[in-house]
C-alpha cells in the first residue's frame, strides 16, 4: 500500500488549487489532483513529471454524482484510503457589483451545486476512504466574503454558498469529533487567480500557505476553525 500522505484536491487545474499541488507534492504528499477537464491539468502533470514528484491527475466534476462515485472508486482501488481531501472546486459567475434585488434564482443554485453541493458529494464520497487514514484532514475552500461577521453587500450568491460551506465544515467537524478526522475552512486572501484577477495582493503560492498547514496539522491541531494566515478568525 502506498505509504505517502494520498491528498485529493479539487478543481487543481489552475489558481489555488494547482498551487497546493506543487506545494504538498513537492513536500513528499502523493497528490490526486483533478479538474472537469483532464486536459486542464497537462500543465500540472508535467510539472510533477519534470521535478520527479509523484501524482496523479483525474477527471472530476463535482455536479456530477457518478463523475464523483466514479473518483471515489479509483481511490479506493488504487490506495484504500484517502489522508487528505482539500475542497478547493467553486465558481464565481456574477460580478463583485452584482446585487441580490437582481439575483436570479438560477445563478444561485449553479454556485451552490458546485461551492457547496459539489463539496459536499465529495466529502460523503470520500469519507469512509478518510475514515480509514490514521489521520485524516478535510480542509474547505471558503472566502472572507462568506463571514457573517462582516457580511456586506456586493457577489451575493458566492457570497451565500461560503457561507453555507462554513457551516458544512462545522456540521462534519461536530459529526467526526470523535475520530481523528479534523475539518477546517480557510479563507486565502485576495489572490491572483482568476477569480481574483490580476489585481490582488497575494500570489496563489502566499494564499495555499494556511491550506498546507490545515492539511498537515498534527493530532493535536485545530478541528471546526475557521483561519486565515494560520490564525483563527470570526465566522
Amino acid at each position: 500500500m502506498e505509504e505517502r500522505t494520498i491528498t485529493v484536491i479539487t478543481g487543481a487545474s489552475r489558481g489555488l488549487g494547482q498551487a497546493a499541488a506543487r506545494r504538498l507534492a513537492g513536500e513528499g504528499h502523493c497528490v490526486v489532483a483533478t479538474a472537469r477537464r483532464p486536459d486542464d491539468l497537462a500543465a500540472l502533470r508535467q510539472a510533477l513529471a519534470q521535478t520527479g514528484q509523484v501524482g496523479e491527475c483525474r477527471p472530476l466534476d463535482v455536479t456530477d454524482a457518478q463523475s464523483v462515485a466514479a473518483l471515489a472508486d479509483w481511490l479506493r482501488e488504487r490506495f484504500g484510503r484517502v489522508d487528505v481531501l482539500i475542497n478547493n472546486a467553486g465558481i464565481c459567475r456574477e460580478r463583485f457589483a452584482a446585487s441580490i434585488a437582481e439575483l436570479s434564482p438560477e445563478t444561485l443554485q449553479a454556485t451552490l451545486d458546485t461551492n457547496l453541493v459539489g463539496m459536499l458529494r465529495v466529502s460523503q464520497a470520500l469519507l469512509p476512504l478518510l475514515q480509514a487514514s490514521r489521520a485524516g484532514r478535510v480542509v474547505n475552500l471558503a472566502s472572507g466574503m462568506g463571514q457573517l461577521a462582516t457580511m456586506a453587500a456586493g457577489a451575493p450568491a458566492y457570497r451565500i454558498s461560503k457561507a453555507a460551506v462554513n457551516a458544512l465544515t462545522r456540521i462534519l467537524a461536530a459529526e467526526l469529533a470523535e475520530t481523528g478526522i479534523k475539518v477546517n475552512s480557510v479563507c486565502p486572501g485576495w489572490c491572483r487567480t482568476d477569480l481574483g484577477g490580476p489585481d490582488a495582493p497575494r500570489s496563489p503560492e502566499e494564499g495555499i500557505d494556511t491550506v498546507v498547514w490545515l492539511a498537515t496539522l498534527p493530532a493535536d491541531g485545530p478541528s471546526g476553525g475557521f483561519f486565515r494566515d494560520r490564525q483563527p478568525i470570526p465566522w
